[in-house]
């Protein structure tokens, strides 16, 4: 935790962008997802990009180290769905915690060659992405039962627990929970973290928390403003709050500055690359991007920059060009409150 915050009090670090998009150019068939161990798995795998950990490991790392030749300093894991909830689309549940364990050393891998190659001495850190799940908490899939929750706050937790527990064994740097459109369900991975290291008798790694506007209304889709959100996670004593993903840097940029102005800690933002096309492809060009998230860093909103959705190697390189000689957000001095005897 020492480290990333030695480097976030100097400058505004930078986070990768899109894995989903750079796998995309690979244009892999189910043959490739299933690789040797899985050819005769009896459901479809194609689509299953965190699985690729395990069968085409050094794709994910070539990606990893496309991001960090592009300046990226901290590199996400490929496990946004990698838990049980999310896997049992595939019937793989079970491969929760291999899938995370190998992730996470993959990064790690990936910065070691990297600064090998490169004589690389800036520090570069892995964040093990823990993602939404395809199941929520707070809200019913059944529009005739509103009452009706597909998974319980239980069953989320301990999803996310064996999650983190394969993360933290293969060897992130810090925790990322990312694209969070259900608070409750961010809360449970929250308490999957803290049990974690109190059950494992660990000091706990630094937690980041990004949540993800869907409209202009500014509220995630459970309903809650963007002020609401922020309480609501504060209690985990977060490294930093942001957003992501859903909208683009142009739409983004009031919340950020709200954001910005009532977060103690420090804030990240990795919009996508614009808004999707009706094709449902991105069309923001990287140095549009990377002069949307400068103008963010100037008017001191952001501490950790980066790109989601349609974002490249190419957006990357223009957001760490575009912001690297410009001071970070300084944390806000909270007041305290005087007391007297």
């Amino acid at each position: 935790m020492s480290d990333i915050r030695k480097e976030l009090e100097k400058r505004i670090l930078v986070i990768d962008g899109a894995m989903g998009t750079m796998i995309q150019r690979h244009k892999l068939t189910e043959a490739d997802y299933r690789g040797e161990r899985f050819k005769d798995w009896a459901s479809d795998l194609k689509g299953n990009n965190d699985l690729l950990c395990l069968t085409k490991p050094d794709i994910i790392k070539g990606i990893h180290k496309q991001y960090l030749a592009a300046g990226a300093d901290i590199i996400e894991t490929n496990t946004f769905n990698a838990q049980r909830i999310s896997l049992a689309d595939y019937h793989m549940e079970s491969l929760a915690y291999e899938m995370n364990l190998a992730a996470a050393k993959i990064a790690k891998q990936a910065i070691a060659e990297f600064n090998a190659e490169t004589n690389n001495t800036v520090p570069k850190f892995v964040a093990g992405a823990i993602g939404p799940m395809n199941k929520t908490l707070s809200l019913s899939p059944d529009v005739n039962n509103p009452g009706f929750r597909a998974m319980s706050f239980d069953d989320a937790m301990n999803a996310y627990y064996e999650q983190v527990k394969g993360l933290v064994d293969g060897g992130v740097d810090l925790l990322l929970i990312e694209t969070i459109f259900d608070t409750l369900n961010a809360k449970a991975a929250i308490f999957a973290i803290k049990k974690y290291f109190q059950d494992a008798n660990k000091p706990e790694l630094p937690v980041s928390i990004s949540g993800t506007i869907t409209d202009a209304s500014g509220r995630t889709l459970s309903g809650q403003t963007l002020e609401a959100f922020y309480i609501s996670v504060m209690h985990a004593k977060p490294l930093s709050v942001g957003l992501n993903c859903a909208l683009g840097a142009h739409e983004m940029r009031p919340h950020i500055e709200e954001l910005s102005e009532m977060a103690s800690c420090y804030v990240s933002a990795y919009p996508n690359a614009g808004l999707p096309n009706a094709m449902g492809e991105y069309d923001e060009r990287p140095e549009d991007t990377g002069h949307y998230l400068e103008e963010w860093a100037q008017e001191g909103f952001v501490n950790i920059v980066g790109g989601c959705c349609g974002t490249t190697p190419d957006h990357i390189k223009h957001i760490a060009d575009h912001v690297k000689n410009i001071k970070p957000r300084e944390l806000p001095v909270m007041q305290q409150e005087l007391t007297t005897e």
